[in-house]
This record gives structure tokens, sequence and C-alpha cells, in this order.
């Protein structure tokens, strides 16, 4: 188990593929050997941004997308298809890149958090941890972000303060014991694949 603790002095920040607005980068991983790290070489990413108007998402083909609304409420992703229900916050969404999207916010500004992957390259969850209680880690990467105040955990018995808007990258090689302590905890699971 490699555990490491991000700041916000860790994340990096971007404009949207569109340039419709800035995201803040909060962990990702590219392609072994990318001499250029941008959205053709992108494996995965997790990142927080706010939704301050509506407007249309970035178009990424081939991306698989999670996302979470951490602050405000009110948000719903308009589609031809029809609606994703993002009304209350910490509620999980999925969504291909591909997909035509517009937002409407119902109640102002929000902010979300957002888990990405290339399509065939990982496998991605994202959750809330609200209760205390034990769960099951697969091997592969993991981020507890402390999307709404400190929160505590324990992994394989070791404790781990995260605080206020900082994220813990849990980087596992075999199945571990996860248990929220106190607080809550947005956990983003990614499993590299093929």
């Amino acid at each position: 188990m490699k555990a490491t603790l991000l700041t916000s002095g860790d994340y990096t920040r971007a404009p949207w593929k569109n340039g419709g607005g800035v995201f803040t980068d909060i962990a990702d991983a590219h392609r072994p050997g990318a001499i250029t790290k941008d959205w053709d070489s992108l494996l995965w990413r997790f990142a927080s941004t706010p939704i301050v108007a509506p407007g249309p998402f970035s178009h990424m083909p081939g991306i698989d997308r999670l996302q979470m609304v951490v602050r405000g409420r009110g948000l719903v992703l308009k589609t031809p298809q029809g609606e994703f229900d993002e009304r209350e916050p910490f509620t999980t969404v999925r969504f291909t890149g591909e997909m035509e999207i517009v937002t409407e916010l119902e109640a102002g500004p929000v902010e979300v958090v957002n888990l990405m992957a290339r399509r065939g390259a990982a496998e991605i969850e994202m959750l809330t941890l609200s209760e205390p209680g034990e769960r099951q880690l697969a091997a592969g990467t993991h981020l507890l972000h402390a999307a709404l105040g400190d929160c505590g955990i324990r992994l394989d018995g070791e404790d781990f303060s995260i605080s206020h808007e900082s994220t813990l990258r849990v980087d596992l090689t075999r199945a571990s014991t996860l248990e929220l302590v106190s607080g809550l905890a947005v956990l983003a699971s990614i499993r590299l694949v093929g």
C-alpha cells in the first residue's frame, strides 16, 4: 500500500476541453511514455470544477465519465435522450464523453467532482461514504476526497486524517479494508485494464 496526501498546493488548474471554464486537476494518469500529457494521452483524471452558468459540456470521445455535485444543488444535465438528475448533492451520474449535454442550474452555481477514464483502459467507480463502517477496496488506485469538511478513515488498521478539500491517494497491490471513522468522503476508484 502506498498512501499520499494531496492538498490544494499539489493540485493543478487547467481550462476545460471546450474552454468554457477551469477545472482543478486533483490526480491523473497518462499513457506511459507519452511525450505530451494532454487529453489524447489521458488514462484517467479526478478533478473538481465550478459550474456557474448553464452551458455545453466538452466533447470527449472515448472517455467515460462519473460526476457528483459536492457544493450547491439543483444541477440537471440535459441530453437529447433525456436528463441526468443531480439536483441533490452527492448523487453520482455516469455518462459518456460523446454525449451532447447542456447544464441547467435550478438553484445557482454548483461545484462538482468528475472521475474520467479512457474507455477500455480503466474501470471507474465513484460514491459517497457518509456512514461509519467498513468496506473492501480492490487492488488499484483509490482517491478519498474530503469534499465537506474534515474526515477520518482507517485503512488496514492505520488511521488517516484528511482536511477539507484534501485528497488521500491510495495505491493498492492487493485488497484492503477501508473504514470511514468520521465525516464524509468521496471515494473514487480506478482499476487499469488491458
